[in-house]
């Protein structure tokens, strides 16, 4: 048989009625930022290795499909959109106003071990960057209810669940303990997998007498809701790190509380893989049904410093085959909201600015957050 009548592991067409559901929920994607003013914009599919090895760090750079072009130079596909959004930031929009919007579906290319389940060596992603400003909390809260309305026009809303976290926790716990970097990255495995009992015998001897090892086991366990931050105190001290990240998830929650948001989020202390990429909030994005999480993000403020200036940014991600395969499980139907003008919210206090940004996106109305 010949070889070119199958194609290759990793890749798959799309037709019919599934190429047309993709369409859609793309187009409601894109509807739902262009109704919070993010601006499209599409970055290129193949780019220098170095772009995405400084941007997105070499570990996960090395799982891009990389060439040589005609001069020499290391080429690949593009492994991430975040990195080539940064850049841009940096150097094509470096005096446009600020913050920037910007928003894109676009396919992302990656080797994956034959042994990850249900692996893609091209997906297509569906995101946004909020990128300068003053960085404060209205942006992070901001991306996190994008995520949540798109999940809502989806009909995914009461199926799924966004976890949160902040690498200022296990930062402030691990310098706290006197971990060294060794030590550090056991501990951060072992609470990721969840294995308090090996996490216990691991830590015994290794930490202070004030913190006994029995204690950490409940690091592996502190999932929840607003409970969760008042138990985990116990393992912050006072101005520390930990404690600020505390602070900080605290005030997410109320605002997610005040406007009637909270019951689609969850707190998740022991999710500690992938740290190093982040500066402050993670959030993931888990839908039943699906095999994978289907999207995450949280804030990067290093990221931009790699192609010119530090700025704050915050974003997230949706992976359209993710969102497609529990959809396809449903009767879903999409029905495309008429946006009319759009309406400024201006500066005020947090609860209040996003019910009013809420209110007027249910009804179709574009807005932008001043």
């Amino acid at each position: 048989m010949d070889s070119l009548a199958q194609i290759p592991d990793g890749v798959r067409y799309h037709c019919g009625a599934e190429a047309r559901l993709r369409r859609a929920v793309e187009d409601v994607a894109m509807a739902v930022f262009g109704g919070w003013s993010y601006e499209e914009i599409a970055t290129p599919s193949i780019d220098y290795f170095a772009l995405f090895e400084r941007g997105m760090g070499h570990g996960e750079a090395q799982r891009s499909f990389r060439f040589t072009d005609s001069d020499g130079r290391l080429l690949a596909l593009r492994p991430d959109v975040t990195s080539s959004v940064a850049r841009a930031a940096a150097t094509l929009f470096a005096r446009r106003e600020r913050p920037l919007r910007l928003c894109y579906a676009a396919p992302v290319f990656r080797q994956r071990p034959r042994s990850h389940a249900e692996w893609r060596r091209e997906q297509t992603q569906l995101g946004c960057e909020l990128i300068g400003g003053d960085g404060g909390a209205d942006a992070d809260v901001e991306i996190l209810v994008i995520a949540a309305e798109i999940l809502e026009k989806l009909g995914l809303l009461d199926q799924c669940r966004i976890t949160l976290n902040h690498v200022g926790f296990f930062n402030g716990v691990a310098e706290q303990l006197g971990l060294d970097a060794m030590a550090r990255e056991e501990a951060r495995r072992l609470i990721d997998v969840r294995d308090g009992s090996e996490l216990e015998r691991f830590l015994r001897g290794r930490v202070p007498d004030a913190l006994a090892s029995s204690d950490l086991k409940r690091l592996t366990r502190l999932n929840g809701g607003q409970p969760v931050l008042d138990e985990a105190r116990h393992f912050a001290s006072e101005g520390n790190s930990a404690a600020l990240a505390l602070d900080a998830l605290a005030r997410l929650w109320h605002t997610l509380e005040t406007i009637g948001l909270h019951d689609v989020f969850e707190i998740d202390l022991a999710d500690v893989a992938e740290l190093d990429y982040y500066t402050g909030l993670i959030c993931k994005i888990y839908v039943a049904g699906a095999g994978t999480r289907v999207g995450g993000g949280g804030r990067y403020d290093d990221l931009t410093a790699n192609f010119g200036r530090r700025e704050p940014a915050t974003g997230f991600v949706l992976n359209l085959d993710a969102l497609t395969g529990v959809l396809a499980r449903t009767d879903f139907a999409h029905a495309r909201n008429n946006n009319g003008g759009m309406t400024n919210i201006g500066a005020g206090e947090s609860s209040a600015r996003f019910r009013e940004a809420k209110s007027r996106r249910t009804v179709g109305e574009q807005i932008k957050l001043l």
